[in-house]
């Protein structure tokens, strides 16, 4: 926290200019230092590593009694990056059909005025944003659910999430489409550099994006390198063979030093452009035990730099919570020097998703679900170095945007039931409100 000194003992939070109180004063204070371009100063009330207007909230807190909250280490959230497309559908539902334009509501019905600052008054402290190299090089059907994410939605995204105060994470997809455990696909434009231009070419887009951001006022806090890169990424180009020949196997030496020379390279912008954000490398082989080790402890022998181990974890993909344990377990043994962040989960409140029902333990209803994120806090509270759990798509919700006028203004082609807002209604469930314990 900013905190200014006076006198023998005094410390005030908030008092930016240094005159014993926290007034209106402080506020005309920080906004002369983000005009100025001051961010190495006593502006930086929320202790986020920048002087901007996430700060000026900051202190408007101060004033009227809200305070600004202990930072205890431990965030809790979910993925948005389908906000702005939903809340640009809104729009146009207002415009082509004068539907109203709030389609996203609380438990009780009342409207959401503006979700993201809403989400941090339901106590998450921090959203993640994915982001595509040239998504409109993506094909029609993964355009479709969800594929749209380029710099300029990301800086507009990410701002917002810092002005409302909340930590921000950026999933870098090094890729112009999804980027998970069976495609690591090098974008188009980077399909014909060789191993070493590609590796500087990595370290020059991430560094360019991150400076991007922060100019934006979107300075991210945690970074991920990669998007469950099990198996390494940019392996070759969409539809060729090339990509079989980079990937990563458990007994294959060949390609994870090429892997780790991304890695490498792209820490490396991530150190030098943002030095307070962490950096966190993301796997889901949670159910593979074998394979997952092996991941970080090649990481550990090529000696990539980061900082938290980020899983994904999903019970219709990779089973029951005890297989969710038996992965805590060996990891947070054998890498005591890593803090550990559950960076994608979710669960259905309505109809099943996936290969494996959970349904006898966890019904596939608005209570189902609720338990289902209790009980995956009250396991994870069992690790003292699991310091992150988000939500995957939480903001899925085509209330309104269906029907009728279902060509003109759905937002995602098929619709994904483990959000926590309820398609039909628009409503949140209650497992939203649920997730802000995990921080508590």
């Amino acid at each position: 926290m900013a905190l200014t000194s006076f006198g023998a003992n005094a410390v005030v939070m908030g008092d930016v200019n240094g005159d014993g109180e926290v007034t209106i004063a402080d506020v005309n204070a920080v906004i002369d230092m983000i005009l100025a371009g001051d961010v190495d100063s006593e502006g930086d009330v929320n202790n986020d590593g920048e002087v901007g207007i996430a700060d000026v909230n900051a202190v408007i807190d101060i004033i009227l009694g809200g305070g600004v909250e202990p930072d205890n280490g431990y965030v809790v959230g979910g993925d948005i990056s389908m906000l702005t497309k939903y809340e640009a559908h809104q729009l146009m539902a207002l415009q082509r059909y004068n539907i109203r334009t709030a389609h996203y509501y609380d438990v009780n019905g009342q409207i959401i005025d503006d979700v993201i600052p809403w989400l941090k008054q339901q106590g998450w402290n921090a959203a993640r944003v994915r982001l595509f190299v040239n998504p409109e090089n993506a094909s029609a059907a993964d355009m479709g659910q969800g594929v749209i994410q380029n710099l300029d939605t990301v800086k507009v995204l990410g701002a917002r999430i810092k002005a409302a105060g909340m930590k921000f994470m950026l999933d870098f997809h090094y890729s112009d489409s999804w980027a998970d455990p069976v495609k690591q696909y090098t974008p188009a434009a980077w399909a014909d550099l060789d191993d070493e231009e590609l590796t500087q070419k990595v370290y020059e887009y991430t560094r360019d994006c991150l400076r991007a951001l922060k100019a934006a006022g979107a300075t991210p806090d945690y970074i991920q390198t990669g998007n469950e890169i099990s198996y390494g990424m940019l392996w070759g180009p969409v539809g060729t063979p090339a990509g079989d020949l980079k990937k990563c196997y458990i007994n294959d030496e060949t390609n994870w030093e090429r892997f780790a020379n991304l890695l490498k390279a792209a820490g490396r912008a991530c150190r030098e452009e943002c030095p307070k954000a962490k950096i966190i490398l993301h796997t889901e082989r949670v159910a593979k035990l074998n394979i997952l080790l092996n991941f970080y402890n090649q990481m550990r022998s090529k000696q990539v730099d980061y900082d938290i181990i980020g899983l994904s974890y999903y019970p219709y993909y990779h089973g029951n919570l005890t297989t969710l344990t038996n992965a805590l377990n060996n990891v947070s043994n054998s890498y005591q020097d890593k803090d550990i962040m559950i960076v994608e989960t979710g669960y259905s409140y309505k109809y099943k998703v996936g290969d494996q029902d959970f349904s006898s333990t966890w019904p596939l209803t608005y209570a189902g679900q609720k338990q289902f994120t209790a009980d995956l806090i009250a396991k994870l509270g069992q690790y003292a170095r699991v310091k992150g759990l988000f939500w995957w798509f939480p903001e899925a919700n085509e209330y309104g945007l269906g029907g009728s006028y279902w060509t003109q203004l759905h937002v995602n082609d098929a619709w994904y039931n483990a959000g926590l807002w309820d398609h039909e209604t628009g409503r949140a469930t209650p497992a939203l409100y649920e997730l802000k314990k995990f921080a508590e």
